[in-house]
């Protein structure tokens, strides 16, 4: 472990200044992603599912573990969250959820032997969600998107309060 990773765990801190104080703005945009992705056409369990998926993909704790808490509480059952890894071949997802689960991959995984999202994923997706819904779905693989960079970047602390980690 590195002086500084040890450093940062043991003041229980992320690597950065809190970027809302640094940024104000940045309330207003996130806000916005919320309001957007909770619209009601997609069942926010769907949202915390391919957003604990994308956290998953890029390797980091910190929306792994966000939004693991946010299915929890959300009443899921542990096989469901912990499926999320090897939803493929795992029995406790609806059609919808793993079309969904789908895209975030496609969308995050480089595929070499043509698009990423392709026109049968995007057709099956059609046939699960209308036009609204699909692009709620869009745009909440988008708001895990939008963080990805700050919890790779800033590297906040899984399971602290964002009050309490940031760097002073």
């Amino acid at each position: 472990m590195t002086t500084s990773t040890t450093t940062a765990r043991e003041n229980r801190q992320s690597r950065l200044p809190n970027p809302a104080t640094l940024i104000p703005e940045l309330g207003g945009v996130a806000g916005a992603l919320f309001k957007a992705t909770g619209n009601g056409s997609i069942p926010k369990t769907t949202i915390s599912l391919v957003q604990l998926r994308a956290g998953q993909l890029v390797g980091n704790t910190y929306l792994t573990v966000l939004h693991t808490g946010d299915l929890r509480k959300a009443g899921e059952a542990e096989e469901r969250i912990t499926a999320v890894a090897s939803w493929q071949d795992a029995p406790y997802f609806t059609d919808a959820e793993r079309v969904a689960l789908a895209l975030v991959e496609a969308v995050l995984t480089p595929n070499p032997h043509g698009e990423r999202v392709s026109d049968d994923l995007y057709a099956q997706a059609s046939a699960h969600y209308d036009d609204k819904a699909l692009a709620t779905l869009t745009i909440s693989i988008g708001q895990v998107f939008f963080f990805i960079p700050l919890a790779l970047i800033g590297k906040p602390l899984p399971g602290v309060s964002p009050a309490e980690q940031w760097r002073e």
